[in-house]
């Protein structure tokens, strides 16, 4: 008995304990990012993390061993970790994505770090909370926002100038504030950004109606 119980408290044995627990608490949540397809899945959830959990016990390790902050090396890597998060972000016209994803590697690195301190509770209700934000939060935010961004890329022949004038109105119609508008006149095509109200139209009817205009021989809504 006096032997296992030497193993469970041991420093080797409560490392593994860590390592393991950071990687399923991890991973629980890059898995539901995985489940919508973002940048950063259940891989790169569960590595971030694991990698975390590893910091924090080389510097408790380093700690006793060499007597010194234990909390250097982990200070290092909540600032080296924007460098994964940004990689997540892509600008895509108005819109910025991959901020979630990123704001999910800060996560699942504070909980490998709390891990990695013994901090069990912790990270274990954190890990529980950013899945619920991850996974519900949509439905509240549907239910407060009330516009949307409607990106459309319309190729014409003919006079462009027309053709905008006409596409003008007709978004007019249905409430459509543009915000923005692009011309490749080459290409023969026009680039339009506005803002709806959610729920007030179709979008795909919306697109039906528009190539159904004189000289309009495509639209996309992006």
């Amino acid at each position: 008995m006096q032997i296992i119980s030497q193993i469970f408290d041991s420093f080797w044995f409560e490392a593994v304990v860590k390592l393991v627990l950071g990687f399923v608490l991890s991973g629980i949540i890059g898995l539901e990012r995985s489940s919508w397809s973002k940048p950063a899945g259940f891989r790169t959830h569960a590595l971030v993390g694991i990698s975390a959990v590893l910091i924090m016990l080389c510097g408790e390790y380093m700690s006793t061993t060499y007597n010194i902050d234990p909390s250097r090396i982990p200070a290092q890597l909540l600032s080296g970790i924007g460098f994964i998060g940004a990689g997540t972000i892509l600008r895509d016209g108005f819109n910025v994505k991959g901020l979630t994803t990123a704001a999910g590697l800060l996560s699942v690195t504070c909980i490998g770090l709390s891990i990695g301190a013994g901090f069990y509770l912790g990270g274990i209700i954190t890990t529980l909370i950013v899945y619920l934000v991850l996974s519900y939060s949509y439905k509240i935010s549907d239910k407060l926002d009330h516009f949307s961004i409607l990106e459309l890329e319309i190729r014409v022949s003919g006079k462009q100038d027309e053709v905008l004038a006409e596409i003008e109105d007709y978004l007019s119609d249905y409430d459509v504030e543009i915000k923005q508008i692009k011309r490749q006149k080459k290409e023969g095509i026009i680039h339009i950004v506005g803002q709806y109200h959610r729920n007030a139209f179709k979008v795909n009817q919306l697109l039906r109606n528009i190539t159904s205009m004189e000289n309009v021989e495509e639209a996309i809504a992006g």
